[in-house]
This record gives structure tokens, sequence and C-alpha cells, in this order.
């Protein structure tokens, strides 16, 4: 197997903003790579690197074997791209977006107007393909977009936080036509602040914050960095909050974390129903009354929060592309 993506030393500052700071990784050929990251961590800034829409300050990319600066003609024609925001011209019906879209790429126009049917029926577009783009709902232009990306079934496909926004219905679909992508034989670099998304769709996962990669891994891999399980429990009275943690300090393997708000108590574990069972005597002992209790898998927030410090969705200081570069944000390599 070989990369189709691969990014060495990559850097990229915007004034004093550092966004990627040595970036390394590598997609191999025919798989999905998911990139996670918190807000601000250099996701969209490598996307429009690798899409050849910024040159990185030093470092190199290739993709598909083709340098993304000096042969960025070349790439461009290889690559598919859907941006975190959706690039559509408003005044245009879905349709004949699709349609202008694979005129652009010069295939034949009796292609292009059946790949822009079918993109429609399979992104559930078809009952309003043939209204104006700038009558439609923020999931509606997400979709349009998506089935913009892949009007001429690219090799190599960079969708940066495709499914933002999207309905449960409409996630699905786009997790089906990117499963069929994958099979038919392309390569998907995918960024994203949902850990499901992941879990569906990535082969291996990449964690970068600061501009470079922190942590590596399938989900299950990462999971299991941050403690395989999660022991929660809802104490009835919020006076008996620190009494449970005490407990559960003495059971977990990390420090427990309190939310006082909802009387939560949950702590890192490993050990599975019995421990399950011998928290809830040790609870019991000292008369800390419980509303709930539960074993749970890591969620997204547990391993950003452990990973990084922070949440997957909490802001950071500076965006992703200061001001110098954000107004640039709705191009793409279409």
């Amino acid at each position: 197997m070989t990369d189709a993506i691969n990014a060495e030393g990559l850097v990229k500052t915007f004034g004093k903003v550092r966004a990627l700071d040595g970036l390394d990784l590598a997609a191999t050929e025919g798989k999905a790579l998911a990139v996670l990251g918190p807000n601000g961590a250099g996701k969209t800034t490598a996307v429009r690197i690798f899409t050849t829409l910024l040159r990185p300050d030093s470092g190199r990319v290739t993709v598909a074997g083709l340098d993304v600066v000096r042969q960025a003609d070349q790439v461009r024609r290889l690559i598919g791209l859907s941006g975190q925001y959706a690039a559509v011209d408003e005044f245009l019906t879905g349709r004949e977006n699709l349609r202008i879209f694979g005129r652009l790429y010069q295939i034949g126009k009796k292609t292009a107007y059946r790949r822009a049917d079918e993109l429609l029926e399979r992104f559930d577009l078809t009952d309003v393909a043939g209204r104006p783009a700038q009558t439609y709902s923020g999931g509606l232009r997400r979709r349009l977009d998506l089935a913009a990306s892949l009007i001429v079934r690219p090799k190599i496909i960079f969708m940066d936080e495709p499914t933002t926004g999207l309905d449960p219905r409409s996630r699905i679909a786009v997790w089906d036509t990117i499963r069929d992508l994958l099979t038919g034989g392309s390569t998907l670099l995918l960024t994203t602040q949902y850990l499901e998304e992941a879990d569906q769709l990535a082969d291996r996962i990449v964690v970068i914050d600061h501009g470079k990669v922190i942590a590596e891994g399938t989900a299950d891999e990462l999971k299991d960095k941050v403690g395989g399980e999660r022991l929660e429990v809802v104490v009835e009275d919020p006076a008996m909050i620190e009494s449970a943690a005490r407990v559960l300090a003495s059971i977990g393997i990390a420090e427990p974390t309190t939310d006082e708000r909802t009387r939560r108590v949950t702590v890192a574990v490993t050990g599975g129903t019995p421990l399950l069972a011998e928290a809830i005597r040790r609870l019991d002992g000292d008369g800390v009354r419980l509303q709930d209790v539960g074993l749970r898998r890591p969620t997204l927030d547990d391993v950003f929060l452990t990973i990084t410090g922070r949440g997957a969705q909490e802001a950071s200081e500076t965006d992703d592309e200061p001001e110098a570069v954000a107004a640039g944000k709705k191009g793409s390599a279409r």
C-alpha cells in the first residue's frame, strides 16, 4: 500500500499565529484518514494546503505522488474538495450548480447532466433541484456542496467537517456515499469534530492540536489511551458529590471529574461490570444515594479533554485561519 497523501514538516504561519507547526501525516491509498482536533488546531489550514489553495511556509506535501506546490494543476485534476463552507452559486438552481461544475471539469455535456441527476437523487435533492440555491436551508446547501465535490468521481477526496449542521438522516446519507467511494478505491481525508463519524468511516485517526500531531491510531486505540471505560454516577444530593468523588477516586485510574449542576461524577476505569458492582457497594457503604449509575465508552470530549486539555468543539483563542485568509475560505479546488 502506498501513501496517497503525505505531509512532512508542514509549517504555516499567519502573522504571529503558527497554524501548522511541523505537521507530519500520511493517508494510505484507498483508505480513509480522519483528522480530529479542537477548533483552531490547524485542520482547515492543512486541508487548504493539501488542495493547493494555500502555500506552506516550509515542509513538503505530495498528493498522488505530485507536489502540491510545483504540480498544483495536476493535483487539482485528481481531487475533490468539500470545504468547511458551502461553495455553491446561490443564484443557480441545485441542478444548474452540479451541471456547471461538471462542465468546468471539462466532462461532456451529456455525462455532466447525467452525473448531476445521479447526485441529486443520492443526496435526496431531487425535489428541490429546480429551486435557486439561495432558497435552500443550510443543510440543503451543505448536501449540494458535497454532491458538487463528487461530480467527477475523484481519486482523492478532501472533506472538511462535511456533516456539520446536517440532520441525522442527511448525515447517514453522506456516510453511505463516502463508503461507496471508498469501496470504489477512492482515498479520503476527512476532518471532523465527531468521533462517531471517524468511528464510522476512518481506518486511521490523527489528532492534531496547535498545528502538530499529538496522537494517532484507530478509534478504539485512541479511546483506550484515555481509559477504556468511564464510570459515571449521578447523586441524589449535591452535598454527596465530594463523598462520591472520593469513593470513585479509590477505584479509578485517574482523578474523577465533577459537575455540580448535574450532580454527576465521572472517572476513568478498567474492570467492566465487576468494578461497577464494587463501586455501588462502596458508595452505599459511605451512605451516598444514587439517582443513576452506569459504564460507558469514552466520548469525543473525553478523548479531547484528556489529550488536548479542552473539549472538541471548544473555541480556541484564534480561528484556524486568521482574517487574512478567512476572506478566501469559500473558495475550493473545484
